[in-house]
């Protein structure tokens, strides 16, 4: 706990123009895979924020006409009158937990490529799409700015009419028209809304103009933009044009929300931007121009720093998207002391590998984010125990440790053993490779509460047998024995013919690397995993004197992470680093000194010497234990993470999470109501 007004300058009231935010808590807007397909969910997640404390809640970029038709990708929609019901679900719950409700409406030009309405795509200039269709987007003429404008502003009165209080100008992650009119490099017209800074921003005026006009006597109008392209002297920087355009429109604004682009850089992960806070350097200097209220993000976590940067006067408000995702209830945990209790989030870009896959926001801290209408799963209240028993969990990695901790919560008594000196599992020996240091407050933030309740214990250095699970006499037990990778080489391309591997080969996992047991001279690491752990186990073999060939069937190093918005970064790392890297390759036999690869297209093999190799590929469960006790006739007995269904720390997480709910609840009714969906009505 924390002394009495050491945060109370965080919860001091601020104006925004015409209504008043209770704290400097802002969730700015952020992506979740629910929007206008699952408004219900939508409403339920971003009312849980308002609830923990966040005084600002914000939706996501909200299609304002057909030509912004971001299909198949589920973020919001205000096109006309219909889908004012949908978006007043969410400003009702929101304003129920005493939050104010923003929405950003947004034009995204080439980025919006109507799939679904085939709409012809809108650009400054003739342009390529953005994503890789075969169709261009068409320069705006005259007509079609006014038509923007009419529309941004039909737009701006639907949200009103829908309840928001804050209605959102959005000019930044490359995304929207307005920024996109703002770039030489995107706009190469000639006449009033080209060529010079006022005439690129222009149409970014008109729609603050107008939108103020058309609203502003009840709603805030906020304009979000990215200060700096994080390209030096080949892009917009913060101290020249990204100043500029700020003490061009200065007080126009009742709110700056202000960030860098594009969205890789906005939304970093802790791999490759670790420090919190890490934007703060681009935005500081905006107050000094403006007179309205700043936000500004950047991963803030400590509540010392948010102190700080109020202090200092660089920003009026804290804003998170990941943060408040990780956590929903910082707010409150911070005024009320309970520092110690808030679920740090560790940037690993899960949330949003799931908007960028069409599926609803999932996180590695909070396992119940998403789940909120369609489970009713609160991150903070779980359900009591209608009667007391007691729970082995067997493995302290992420599932073992989230259903230990809420089995304990539901009032169980709850023995956790682990084989390991220490708890923690894969999040304690990933977290030993270069960049993932902040995965490991996944298991800190467990093991600080496990430790505090006094129906929990905790035996390390405890590996089970079915003998001794049977001499403990517990009759319900989960199983959370993990997984370990494969040495065969048999991954997701080479089922069908197996790779022939020699004797005499020094082959090596991941389970070896991160153990410490590591190879030396030239070193191949073969990616047939294509995740993440591949190409971090590149970078720790390379730092550590290793010359490192990274070889995968892949077209590029570690696909997945484009997803999370780092594929780039984690081949620039490889490259940085002197890595060589061969893709579209498959391994076809390892020998003692050579590597023997096919090509993934045409088959032609090559032999490239290596001492030894790590095979990154598939992972094999560990259920010799569970098998063994399946003889015994338990009460309950349920293998969960990774021992289970081997995936990524969020997975695991998740299935312990739900192992603990679901203890004691009827199975027929949890086969029959896997969750709550929402039906697209047949109603005209």
């Amino acid at each position: 706990m924390v002394e009495a007004g050491r945060y109370s300058l965080l919860f001091e009231p601020v104006r925004i123009g015409p209504v008043t935010a209770r704290n400097r808590f802002y969730q700015v807007p952020h992506c979740n895979g629910l929007g206008h397909a699952r408004p219900q969910a939508e409403a339920a997640m971003r009312a849980m924020k308002a609830e923990g404390g966040w005084a600002v809640v914000s939706n996501q970029e909200t299609e304002i006409h057909p030509t912004s038709d971001l299909s198949p990708y589920a973020e919001g929609r205000l096109w006309d009158a219909r889908d004012i019901p949908a978006l007043r679900l969410m400003t009702e719950a929101v304003h129920d937990k005493g939050a104010l409700a923003a929405i950003e409406l947004a034009h995204n030009g080439p980025h919006a490529l109507n799939q679904m309405s085939r709409a012809p795509i809108l650009a400054p200039s003739d342009m390529a799409a953005e994503n890789l269709i075969p169709r261009q987007a068409r320069a705006m003429d005259k007509a079609d700015i006014r038509d923007l404008r009419r529309w941004h502003r039909a737009a701006a009165l639907r949200a009103r009419d829908a309840g928001f209080d804050i209605v959102y100008v959005f000019a930044g992650h490359y995304m929207t028209l307005p920024h996109q009119f703002l770039l030489p490099h995107l706009n190469d017209r000639t006449d009033e809304y080209g060529g010079s800074l006022e005439n690129r921003l222009r149409l970014t005026r008109e729609l603050l103009e107008e939108t103020k006009a058309a609203v502003g006597d009840r709603c805030a109008v906020a304009l979000r933009f990215a200060v700096d392209e994080m390209l030096g002297a080949d892009g917009m920087q913060a101290a020249e044009e990204g100043r500029a355009v700020i003490e061009m429109l200065a007080d126009l604004p009742d709110l700056w929300d202000v960030n860098v682009a594009g969205w890789p850089n906005d939304s970093a992960t802790t791999r490759f931007r670790p420090e919190d806070g890490y934007q703060t350097d681009y935005i500081s200097f905006v107050k000094q121009v403006t007179r309205k209220p700043v936000v500004g993000v950047g991963r803030f976590t400590s509540p010392d720093m948010m102190v700080s940067l109020v202090k200092k006067g660089v920003l009026d408000f804290i804003g998170a998207a990941r943060p408040s995702i990780a956590d929903p209830f910082l707010p409150k945990k911070i005024e009320e002391g309970r520092i110690e209790e808030i679920r740090e989030c560790i940037g690993c870009n899960i949330c949003v590998s799931a908007d960028t896959q069409g599926v609803p926001i999932r996180c590695t801290q909070n396992p119940t984010m998403g789940e909120e209408w369609r489970r009713g799963w609160h991150p903070e209240v779980i359900p009591p125990a209608s009667s007391r028993s007691e729970v082995l969990v067997i493995g302290a990695g992420p599932a073992g440790l989230e259903s230990a901790l809420q089995l304990a919560r539901r009032g169980h008594d709850v023995t956790l053993a682990e084989a390991e000196e220490a708890p923690g599992g894969r999040v304690l020996r990933e977290s030993r490779l270069p960049g993932l240091g902040a995965w490991r407050r996944v298991a800190d933030h467990r093991i600080h509460h496990l430790r505090q309740m006094g129906n929990v214990q905790m035996f390390m250095q405890s590996p089970m047998t079915a003998q001794s699970v049977a001499e403990l006499g517990i009759s319900h037990v989960f199983v959370a024995s993990g997984a370990r990778w494969r040495s065969d080489g048999v991954g997701r391309t080479t089922r069908r013919k197996p790779p022939a591997i020699s004797a005499r080969a020094r082959v090596f996992t991941p389970d070896d690397i991160m153990d410490g047991r590591l190879p030396q001279g030239r070193v191949a690491v073969y990616d047939d995993d294509q995740i993440y752990l591949a190409g971090v186990l590149a970078e720790a073999l390379a730092l550590s004197g290793c010359a490192v060939t990274f070889v995968t069937p892949a077209s590029v190093v570690s696909p997945f992470t484009q997803l999370t918005l780092e594929q780039a970064r984690v081949q620039a790392r490889l490259i940085d680093l002197g890595v060589d890297i061969r893709c579209n390759r498959q391994l076809a036999g390892l020998e003692e000194d050579a590597l023997r690869l096919a090509c993934v297209y045409s088959g032609r093999e090559e032999e490239h010497a290596c001492d030894a190799a790590v095979l990154v590929t598939e992972r094999q469960r560990n259920v010799a234990l569970h098998e063994a006790l399946k003889a015994q006739g338990l009460e309950t007995l349920e293998l969960i993470g990774d021992a289970a269904g081997p995936g990524l720390i969020a997975d695991a997480v998740y299935a312990g999470h739900m192992a603990a709910r679901n203890f004691g609840r009827d199975a027929d009714k949890i086969e029959l109501e896997w969750f709550r969906r929402e039906i697209t009505s047949l109603a005209l």
